[in-house]
């Protein structure tokens, strides 16, 4: 079904009429001066320009119709639409600070850091929420919410693509995350209330502590599966030879365990990009929530095709308006070359004659 979102636009349309009269009644006012017609050699009468006018008339009419329909933001409302009516509701906390970005994880045969290893596992796990609701967090010194709880998967998706390490500090607010993501939920009135918390380290910064966080979460049955992420063993070179670290040293398990269990969740570990694919996996096992059906109808922009036409039409004219112009000064060059010029002598003789008759 055609319908226009802004229809009062269309009132418009009688502005150029309005504007053409009153400037036709000034024009026709009387005046001081004596009108006298005239008509010189190469002009025009009144009828044959009034028939001239009648095409530029239609033309920038049609013009200005095409104008007001595209600012009347025409859409095409298709046939409605069922969502399904179980799906999930869940936020993604997901850690950016300076940690995430060793390089202690392979994917698809090559070394990645910590984060680009998570975006690809996560873009998947995000895709096969069909019918799912997704929220996504980004902490580091502090939290805040790149993308509210949403159906549309691609932009959560996109948001966290384009996610970079350091955009919000180097240190870690864990406590941060589950406070926001808390408060998210509480903001619905029905929900299953799952946090996936990604991080890799402990928690160094925020204005709430874990225990606080944890405690919040308790009490608002905010159900927190945490995942602890990096290897456990890294081979580094240096001038005395390679050696073996630990990378994941400052991973806090206790304490992501601690939150996990308490409010429900479980706790994870992800070593390397296999691990986390099994374990949002076993993600997907979480009981969905029943909500009511709900449809949508699908809805498609049209201004374009009026505002495209009446750019097309507007170049159109003046191309060919520049032609004619171009055709008719050649036309009178041509003219004006075929006429005889008088000579000298002529002009010599007709100046005599003048100065005679005086």
């Amino acid at each position: 079904m055609l319908n226009f979102a802004w229809w009062w636009v269309f009132f418009v349309l009688p502005l150029p009429i309005i504007v053409r009269l009153l400037s036709k009644k000034a024009q026709d006012m009387p005046m001081a001066a004596l009108r006298v017609p005239s008509l010189r050699p190469g002009e025009v009468s009144e009828q044959a320009q009034l028939k001239q006018t009648k095409i530029p008339l239609v033309v920038s009419s049609l013009i200005w119709l095409l104008l007001v329909t595209a600012a009347a933001r025409p859409q095409w409302l298709g046939e409605p639409v069922s969502i399904p009516n179980e799906g999930r509701e869940m936020m993604l906390a997901v850690d950016l600070s300076g940690s995430m970005k060793i390089d202690d994880m392979q994917l698809n045969g090559r070394q990645v850091n910590r984060l680009t290893m998570t975006k690809s596992v996560v873009y998947d796990f995000i895709q096969r929420r069909v019918g799912d609701r997704i929220g996504l967090i980004l902490f580091a010194d502090t939290a805040y919410v790149q993308a509210p709880l949403t159906y549309d998967r691609d932009t959560v998706s996109t948001l966290l693509s384009e996610a970079v390490i350091g955009l919000v500090g180097e240190q870690t607010a864990i406590g941060d995350a589950i406070g926001l993501a808390v408060k998210r939920f509480d903001e619905r009135e029905e929900s299953n209330n799952v946090l996936i918390l990604l991080t890799d380290g402990q928690n160094t910064a925020g204005n709430i502590t874990p225990e606080q966080a944890k405690e919040l979460a308790i009490s608002k049955g905010v159900k927190v599966y945490t995942i602890g992420v990096g290897a456990d063993k890294m081979l580094i070179q240096s001038f005395f030879g390679s050696r073996q670290i630990n990378p994941s040293q400052e991973l806090d398990e206790g304490m992501l365990t601690d939150i996990a269990t308490s409010t429900g969740g479980q706790y994870f570990r992800a070593r390397n990009a296999q691990e986390l694919q099994a374990i949002y996996q076993q993600l997907d096992a979480l009981e969905p929530i029943e909500g009511e059906t709900r449809k949508m109808r699908p809805l498609s922009a049209l201004f374009y095709y009026p505002l495209g036409a009446a750019i097309l039409l507007s170049a159109l004219w003046a191309f060919f308006t520049v032609l004619l112009s171009t055709f008719r000064w050649f036309a009178q060059r041509r003219i004006n070359s075929s006429q005889p010029h008088p000579s000298s002598a002529d002009s010599k003789q007709a100046a005599q004659t003048n100065k005679e008759t005086k």
